[in-house]
């Protein structure tokens, strides 16, 4: 599966064309830069959205203000980005549900936006992804919770921050592994999807783990499991999904920053430096630690490879597959036999 075309990675293919009417004349950035967050304020994306945007503005010494455009998994808020002018003053934070939600549309012909439609900027973060549960569920951890659902006689409702998105993938993909029954019910971000649990109008649901940090510690909510390769330091006593037999989930959480296709390749590179001395910066790196994140930083190649292997590892597998009149999200993982079964 081709994510992004070799043109784009390096810098927006047809750019150059572009690029003289950028910086002939004014420096830039000359005036305000735009963020667009594809989730509501207050998550994981959106924080790291408004330490960049700080970071930034200090280092231009013009304008980078955050908007939230939250909707379709976050297909809403790329689509805004993917149609924007290629001047280098609009860029998408999207994270890894960008490679399930765009793979998904496109496999049922509903996709508004190709991954050509971008060109990577920068690696933002890597934020682990935690599944979670409401205290009220007698579940300690991923495989009890399987239990639960197996023996309860009550509907079990799960929530996602929209269809395609990684935690929707996530519900199905433990759906059909442990033969357990969920009504799947999505949600415009992560900050609506938190309270629905904290309510515990929802059983089962999940994030990058900033958005729920102090919640777990804290006992309002019930950590299950990681979907990291590896456990987090913020959580050192979780077990990851594979530890508990369910390698299909396991999944790395970067964030990352895209530009619109063709944008002129000088703009990628200016930007992309001063990201890189972001995430250098000691200041961010202590309040991403915080949350249980880590920043990163990265080239425009090294984030378009990222998102690549995302992409191929959840590729679908045929087309028409509808669970709920959303996709039918298990097919796009890679089936390997659970340890448990």
């Amino acid at each position: 599966m081709t994510v992004f075309s070799r043109r784009n990675v390096l810098g927006g293919g047809g750019a150059t064309l572009f690029a003289p009417a950028v910086f002939a004349q004014d420096k830039f950035p000359s005036r305000l830069m735009t963020f667009v967050v594809p989730f509501p304020a207050g998550g994981t994306t959106d924080l790291l959205a408004r330490i960049f945007a700080q970071k930034l503005t200090e280092a231009f010494g013009q304008s980078v203000v955050v908007e939230n455009v939250g909707g379709g998994g976050g297909s809403i808020g790329a689509d805004k980005v993917a149609k924007a002018a290629p001047d280098g003053y609009t860029l998408l934070l999207h994270n890894v549900t960008f490679s399930t939600t765009t793979s998904s549309l496109q496999a049922t012909g509903r996709a508004r936006h190709t991954f050509d439609d971008f060109t990577p900027v920068s690696l933002a973060a890597n934020v682990p992804l935690i599944l979670m549960c409401h205290p009220s569920v007698p579940a300690k951890d991923l495989k009890e919770f399987v239990t639960f659902a197996k023996e309860t006689d009550k509907p079990v409702f799960y929530g996602s921050t929209g269809p395609g998105s990684v935690i929707h993938l996530s519900g199905e993909t433990l759906k059909r592994d442990s033969g357990i029954k969920m009504d799947h019910v999505p949600f415009r971000g992560a900050a609506p999807l938190v309270q629905e649990l904290l309510s515990g109008r929802i059983h089962f649901g999940g994030d990058q783990i900033s958005t729920s940090l102090a919640h777990v510690r804290g006992g309002a909510l019930r950590g299950l499991a990681t979907l990291s390769p590896k456990r987090t330091e913020s959580l050192p006593d979780m077990p990851t999904v594979r530890e508990q037999g369910f390698p299909n989930m396991e999944l790395f959480g970067w964030n990352g920053f895209f530009a619109p296709a063709k944008t002129p390749p000088a703009a990628i590179a200016i930007i992309q430096a001063e990201m890189a001395k972001a995430a250098r910066d000691p200041e961010v790196k202590r309040r991403l630690a915080e949350v249980g994140a880590e920043v990163m930083g990265s080239t425009p190649e090294e984030l378009g490879r990222v998102v690549a292997r995302a992409g191929r590892a959840r590729a679908p597998a045929g087309r028409g597959t509808q669970a709920g009149g959303a996709v039918t999200a298990a097919r796009y993982w890679p089936l390997r036999r659970p340890a448990h079964s």
